[in-house]
């Protein structure tokens, strides 16, 4: 579903990603750790097409992306849930979902986006208890909630999700973890998931990179992974 292979990323004249080559198959969860500053959100954006790259290559589905368009990489069924959650906190709930429908290719009607919210509100039963509450009123978790719901609506073929634990209760943890797990397993969508909170990559990912001074350093299944090497690479 994506492959990236030997990618470069400058910011200015400072190397921010060195040679990184990830594979994301189809249908399975790949996890990408590493502690803050190594370069982890920035592989996400040069995915989505917000950083362009100097080298290397990005194909997905088969079609090489390297400099498409971000909105171009959108409507191919990209979804991208940001570190941060980026929802509008002065637009109600349902506003924010109905924002996910704009990188829809074509026109959905009215019918097909109902549906379609319904389909969140069956995943996240509190966004449709909220739906008319203005976002910035909600809880961390339940916006996390939202920027979720807000990538779904639009049913994307490969989700990227950018430290979705971090700030959140863990109730709401678990809820998220139970959502991944169903993407991958029921609807069989990719994931590439950016996390630091090992215990949860681990029960969800089928593959794990992890990264260190903007390079792959280890990498491998839950199986071959040594956690104790790995919580090393993670502490600070």
């Amino acid at each position: 579903m994506l492959n990236i292979s030997n990618l470069d990323v400058y910011y200015g004249q400072s190397q921010i990603l060195s040679d990184i080559s990830i594979e994301v198959p189809e249908g399975k969860a790949v996890c990408l750790m590493g502690r803050n500053g190594v370069g982890k959100t920035t592989l996400i954006k040069a995915v989505i097409g917000a950083l362009k790259s100097r080298g290397g290559s990005i194909t997905y589905n088969g079609k090489d992306i390297t400099n498409g368009d971000a909105y171009k990489r959108a409507r191919m069924g990209i979804g991208y849930v940001p570190q941060g959650r980026g929802i509008f906190p002065y637009l109600t709930v349902y506003e924010n979902l109905l924002i996910g429908f704009e990188a829809v290719p074509g026109e959905m009607t009215a019918k097909e986006k109902e549906e379609s919210n319904e389909d969140i509100y069956e995943i996240f039963p509190v966004l449709k208890e909220m739906r008319n509450r203005v976002a910035g009123t909600l809880s961390g978790g339940q916006q996390q909630q939202l920027a979720i719901g807000r990538t779904l609506v639009r049913k994307p073929k490969l989700v990227l999700l950018d430290e979705p634990t971090e700030g959140i209760q863990p109730n709401i943890v678990a809820q998220i973890e139970q959502v991944i797990h169903d993407l991958r397993t029921n609807r069989g969508i990719s994931v590439l998931l950016i996390e630091q909170f090992l215990d949860f990559a681990m029960a969800l990912a089928d593959y794990t990179y992890v990264m260190e001074n903007g390079e792959i350093v280890s990498q491998g299944n839950a199986q071959e992974l040594d956690n104790d090497v790995v919580r090393e690479y993670l502490s600070v």
